[in-house]
């Protein structure tokens, strides 16, 4: 997860800052050779592609961070977060894929850094190959298992992650349901958020949200990792030098990368991604064949799908995208709700002067899939606001009804019954499109291929 913040160095170097700047930045960056003494890699493919990791060193952390955001315990020395991130040879797009950390791997003979012993290949959880043999052994187990040669490696650890989205101003997470990690300290009620470094970290560590534990966490740092993308190419920390030197100095406390990835690099990258934007980003997981995979000695592990993620990988190497070609501008990304909008009934009323509103409220939300009655009414009164009255036992179809309708209060109405109302305002903002994700099945899908544009919050808080 940590790994998120190093792409936003990528991002940062878009503004063509100057070589100065960016030297600084390489000066830096801690140094580890991760390809010393590699030999039968794979061939080089197309465009570049990076391995992110996110170690759970937490080292620097304060004794207030501990407590605040729950990051005490003791550190495995392990990978806690693993992703892909391939940049397009015409440097036009970002495919970023991450490798579940529990996945089966076979690592291949090597050194155990610990003890010394020489050490047969054998078969473990994927990242525990960094505590075996570290970035050298991680990489070859990457490259044995995608058969992707990877160009360059960058760590990140807890500490830069937090720095970067503080120097950033936070960045902003939406949810359709309540979101709360009794481990990770996460506690988000439904709605827009803009998260600080601490609440981000709780934000992408949290694995006990839903039945998905590791996939779904996974699919919440591909959504955070678009916000942080959109929010970096946005807010003009690209064209402020100062601003970029104040984020490049912020990552740079705990990265470490390989001894071929400097100034030169960055700044190739930068010139090429000025126009770089969520839209330009996909995001995926490597597809699981099984979920609950035993392996003896090392317990439950997932099982990449053979055929699947061999297609997956092909394409990396021929730096082909993921996501379909889309001749139109893709349509504004629907908002994710808990409760299917079919089983929602909905009564919509013109609180305003304007005719016909109901009407067309009515065909909005029929056609985002919310079950209305098609008999749209005039309310008694005129309000400023569009209200939402429900009976507080349908409260989650209420919230899912309020997503689609931007700007709109709750009023809990007890005995209401399932009908929910809707009495359209002055302040009518909208109707927004929504899509059911089930809580109760959140691994399914965790595949799909999406566009940072796609998972970004969308319109007003």
């Amino acid at each position: 997860m940590r790994a998120m913040t190093t792409l936003s160095v990528v991002v940062l170097a878009s503004a063509g800052i100057g070589h100065a700047v960016v030297t600084s930045l390489d000066a830096g960056i801690s140094r580890v050779d991760a390809f010393k003494d590699m030999k039968d890699r794979p061939q080089a493919g197309h465009g570049m592609n990076i391995l992110l990791v996110g170690t759970d060193g937490r080292d620097k952390i304060t004794e207030r961070q501990r407590r605040a955001f729950h990051l005490g315990g003791q550190p495995c020395h392990c990978t806690d977060t693993m992703m892909i991130v391939h940049i397009s040879e015409d440097r036009e797009r970002a495919t970023v894929v991450s490798l579940p950390r529990d996945s089966f791997a076979e690592v291949p003979a090597h050194r155990d850094r610990t003890t010394g012993r020489q050490l047969g290949p054998h078969p473990l959880k994927l990242n525990a190959a960094y505590a075996e043999g570290g970035p050298q052994l991680t990489v070859r187990t990457v490259e044995n298992m995608t058969r992707v040669k990877i160009d360059h490696y960058l760590e990140i650890d807890f500490t830069s992650f937090m720095r970067t989205v503080d120097v950033l101003g936070g960045v902003r997470i939406c949810t359709a349901t309540p979101l709360k990690d009794s481990y990770s300290g996460l506690d988000l009620a439904p709605g827009t958020h803009l998260m600080q470094g601490g609440q981000a970290l709780q934000y992408v560590r949290s694995r006990h949200l839903d039945g998905a534990s590791d996939l779904g966490r996974m699919k919440r740092q591909q959504r955070f990792l678009a916000a942080l993308i959109e929010k970096a190419t946005s807010s003009g920390v690209l064209l402020n030098p100062m601003r970029f030197r104040d984020v490049t100095r912020a990552v740079l406390g705990s990265v470490r990368a390989d001894e071929g990835f400097g100034t030169d690099e960055l700044l190739d990258l930068g010139r090429a991604m000025r126009n770089f934007s969520p839209s330009s980003s996909e995001f995926t997981t490597v597809p699981v064949g099984r979920m609950d995979y035993p392996v003896k000695g090392i317990g439950s592990t997932l099982k990449w799908d053979p055929a699947r993620s061999a297609q997956l990988f092909q394409a990396l190497r021929n730096d082909k995208p993921l996501a379909p070609a889309r001749p139109h501008p893709a349509a504004p990304a629907a908002t994710p709700v808990d409760t299917d909008p079919r089983r929602i009934r909905v009564q919509v009323a013109n609180g305003t002067t304007t005719t016909g509103l109901a009407k067309r409220i009515d065909t909005e939300l029929a056609a985002t899939g919310f079950a209305t009655t098609h008999e749209p009414v005039t309310a008694p009164a005129r309000l400023p606001a569009t209200v939402i009255t429900y009976d507080p036992r349908w409260d989650r179809s209420a919230r899912a009804l309020a997503a689609a309708l931007p700007g709109s209060e709750l009023r809990a109405v007890p005995g209401q019954g399932p009908l929910l109302k809707v009495t359209a305002g002055t302040g009518f903002r909208g109707v927004r499109t929504v899509r059911f994700e089930d809580p109760g099945r959140p691994a399914e899908g965790a595949d799909a291929v999406v566009r940072g544009n796609e998972v970004v919050c969308s319109g007003d808080a």
